[in-house]
């Protein structure tokens, strides 16, 4: 028997009843999210990683810097010398040294990113 064109079939969707089980699925980014201890540890990791950056950047810098003042006391009047030994002498070491500091930074970043993303 031919059906009524008046009576149609009404399809209704919705969210899914049933949903994936993620049991033995390890997310470092949801343990991070959520605050948990395993997720406090990573962050932390990556502070530790970034302060020690920061420390050695900071050593070099002072024992490259802190005697300066020495060696100026040490030099006869001669301002001409302590420009150029400001000037030629530090300033690029500063910049190579803030080069590798900024690379480095990015580089823990990069390395916790792929340690929170891969799993």
């Amino acid at each position: 028997m031919p059906q009524d064109p008046t009576e149609r079939r009404v399809v209704v969707t919705g969210v899914p009843r049933r949903t994936r089980r993620t049991s033995g699925y390890y997310r470092p980014r949801t343990e991070i999210d959520e605050q948990t201890t395993l997720g406090h540890t990573y962050v932390r990791s990556l502070m530790r990683s970034q302060l020690r950056t920061a420390l050695t950047v900071f050593t070099v810098l002072v024992l490259l810097v802190g005697p300066l003042p020495l060696v100026f006391l040490a030099m006869p009047d001669s301002a001409g010398l302590e420009w150029v030994a400001l000037g030629f002498g530090i300033y690029p070491p500063l910049v190579l040294l803030a080069r590798w500091h900024v690379r480095r930074a990015e580089r823990n970043e990069r390395d916790f990113v792929r340690l929170v993303e891969d799993r």
